[in-house]
């Protein structure tokens, strides 16, 4: 049934119902972690909201729920400043500090020391502090704290944090103060800083120290687009400059902000004197770990708003409010030595053996280097004095080296030519230097994973478990190995009887016959995905002719670049590899290619991306077919992709695919193009 066609007024109206309704599912989703709506509702109040806006360009606003990502990047920031300056606290570095801050507050108010000051305490979030100002309730500016009175600009940066609405959630009747700086910290969880890192790694970019560095610096960026693909979380602590609206209490103003749409801090508590302020301090360093964010203290504020006036300021730091600090995660040290060590993918990480220091509590002898790209932005040297952080269970890492206290006997790191296990030469793959041996005893377990895993030769029943289990016991000693099992060596592992051991061996059979774009994934060349491993077989047609294959010949296909043709090169110069493979060839496996002259489908050469739930099949199933037709299944939508199939419950996928108008089909489309491909080679 055919949408009805709306007029200007009643398009206006339903745009700003649509705006409060996506607002306020917002703030649920995003705020509460409670949605009430299925995200196929939600998208769906989105798309209508897109559509209108199109159909009625004029009343697009910066704070409509579409225009959170997307304004172009700004040659530089510009300053604001703030009516009311963002101060900066005072720290207590123990319980002692913490008592005498106390004191001070009772000596300057004229109480006794036994008097029993309300205290609101909170956690400590490392983040970068802003504000955000609100007119009328909407959002209307972001500003960072700069020096405490004038700070950075970053207002179109600050729309894209799904933590900061842009218009206040208002009770039935409520009238929104004329202005309110609202303020807050703009942080990042652990998890999602461990994840842009290793994103940053892959990309030989420079990673970031922490997940504070991680946050100003996503909020930092000259392209908010940048900063709305980072995952930045906005949590109040506060207000600034406020007019038309009174509080008497600190503890109000998080509750009142918390209504208007805010994440607060969380867990707070209001503390009747400084014991029950102590007993939070330790509580909360003690579950500093297990806390989605990083603390590094608590913030103690006496509740009542009527004696901050009466405590005053110094040009620094408010007497009504510290911060007390927990144990340091830092601590500088020195570096003795630095020895290489290979991981399962194969990748040699330096590490740094140093001066046992104590940090956060745990004696740390040796910390992670990362690459070889981090040890030459940080300029370390074998000698150097450093900044060694540890957060929770994590392998400590370098933050900085002290430069000004080098001797002139450090020696540079040298990163080394060859697998320091095994002794196969070593190859670039992005920021990384990886053994490129697939029998190397210290990247065994995950060459034989990779191998067995479902997009390469698919061995089904040969999963992490069994992989570790056959490396451990001995049976496998390389990849090819695993065609010379027998049903004795699998009883012997753990988890096997006669009917799981025959299945194994028959899934182990049936992988012998196999496409060579398959095998050469499942080789695990450094730089050769799924994509490069279809390129390569594509182009060459079978194994021998890759194997011969020149850097010139793998140069000449588009789409391969220096380094993937360098890594390809010197696998099949390894001695070692090539024994695998003509092991695995005499075992009876079989890769084979496709000829070079194919029937087009209608799918070769489109770059076709999947999103939402397809009932026909799963979305491997789609991507095995699309690359069967000759297409290139890819995971990301962007201007080069030809092709969106959308099932059930589509995703973000969807919604970039129609900013960028790439052509969408469903899936009862996608059925008849494979339909068509069947017929076009015959199947059908």
């Amino acid at each position: 049934m055919a949408k009805k066609k709306l007029s200007r007024e009643e398009a206006k109206k339903r745009i700003e119902e649509l705006r409060e309704l996506i607002n306020y599912h917002n703030y649920r989703y995003y705020v509460l972690n409670d949605p009430v709506i299925s995200d196929a509702e939600y998208d769906e109040l989105m798309r209508e909201l897109m559509e209108l806006e199109q159909q009625f360009p004029e009343f697009i606003t910066p704070n409509s729920p579409t225009q959170r990502v997307g304004a172009p990047p700004r040659e530089e920031f510009g300053t604001v400043e703030h009516r009311v300056p963002m101060l900066s606290l005072q720290d207590a570095r123990n319980e002692d500090e913490l008592r005498e801050f106390d004191r001070r507050v009772k000596r300057a108010l004229g109480l006794p020391m036994d008097a029993k000051i309300e205290y609101a305490c909170e956690p400590k979030f490392d983040g970068l502090s802003c504000e955000i100002t609100y007119i009328n309730g909407e959002f209307t500016q972001a500003s960072t704290r700069g020096d405490g009175i004038r700070g950075e600009d970053v207002t179109p940066n600050a729309r894209t944090i799904k933590t900061i609405p842009l218009k206040l959630i208002l009770k039935k009747g409520e009238t929104p103060p004329p202005r309110v700086d609202i303020r807050g910290e703009v942080i990042m969880k652990k998890s999602d800083f461990e994840k842009l890192n290793e994103e940053l790694l892959k990309k030989g970019e420079k990673v970031f120290a922490n997940p504070r560095n991680a946050a100003a610096g996503s909020l930092r960026q000259l392209d908010p687009n940048v900063t709305a693909s980072r995952k930045l979380d906005f949590i109040s602590w506060g207000i600034g400059y406020y007019e038309g609206i009174e509080f008497k209490t600190h503890w109000e103003v998080l509750e009142k902000i918390g209504e208007w749409g805010f994440k607060t801090a969380q867990p707070r508590k209001l503390a009747k004197g400084i014991d029950e302020v102590i007993e939070y301090y330790r509580e909360m360093e003690e579950k500093r770990d297990n806390l989605e964010y990083e603390l590094d203290g608590i913030v103690v504020k006496v509740n009542d708003l009527s004696l901050w006036e009466k405590l005053g300021t110094t040009t620094r730091s408010p007497r009504y409010a510290i911060a007390g600090k927990f144990k340091p995660r830092q601590r500088t040290t020195r570096i003795k030595d630095v020895v290489f060590q290979v991981g399962r993918t194969g990748i040699v990480t330096p590490v740094a053996i140093l001066e046992p220091v104590e940090v956060g509590g745990v004696i740390v002898s040796r910390a992670t280097l990362h690459n070889f790209d981090e040890v030459k932005r940080l300029g370390v040297m074998i000698g150097d004095k450093v900044l060694v952080q540890r957060a929770g269970d994590v392998i400590p890492d370098i933050v900085k080296v002290i430069k000004e206290e080098r001797t002139g006997n450090e020696k540079p790191i040298v990163p080394p030519t060859h697998c320091p296990v095994c002794g196969a030469e070593l190859v670039r793959e992005g920021a990384y230097l990886k053994c490129i041996n697939i029998s190397c005893p210290a990247r065994l377990k995950g060459a034989l994973r990779h191998f067995a895993s479902r997009r390469a030769m698919d061995i089904e029943g040969l999963g992490e478990k069994v992989a570790d289990q056959l490396v451990e016991k001995g049976l496998v000693k390389d990849v090819a190995d695993i065609y010379y099992l027998t049903k004795e060596d699998l009883l012997k592992l753990e988890g096997f009887a006669d009917k799981s051991a025959e299945n194994l061996l028959n899934a182990i059979e049936k992988s012998k016959d196999t496409t060579l774009a398959r095998f050469i994934y499942a080789l695990g060349i450094p730089n050769v995905g799924e994509y490069t491993a279809k390129l390569l077989a594509d182009h060459f047609g079978t194994l021998e002719n890759l194997m011969k294959a020149s850097k010139l010949d793998l140069l000449s296909i588009p789409g391969i670049g220096p380094e993937t043709a360098e890594s390809v090169v010197k696998f099949f110069q390894e001695p070692r590899n090539v024994e695998v493979i003509q092991k695995m060839l005499k075992a009876g496996v079989k890769p084979k290619g496709k000829p070079k002259e194919e029937v087009k489908t209608p799918f070769t050469g489109k770059r076709v991306v999947f999103t939402g739930a397809l009932s026909s099949m799963s979305r491997d199933e789609a991507k095995e077919l699309v690359e069967k037709f000759g297409g290139i299944p890819t995971n990301s939508v962007s201007r080069n992709t030809d092709l969106v199939v959308v099932g059930e419950n589509p995703g973000s996928k969807y919604q970039r695919a129609l900013q960028l108008g790439v052509k969408i089909i469903n899936e009862e489309e996608f059925l008849k193009m494979v339909e068509e491909a069947k017929k076009a080679i015959g199947e059908g």
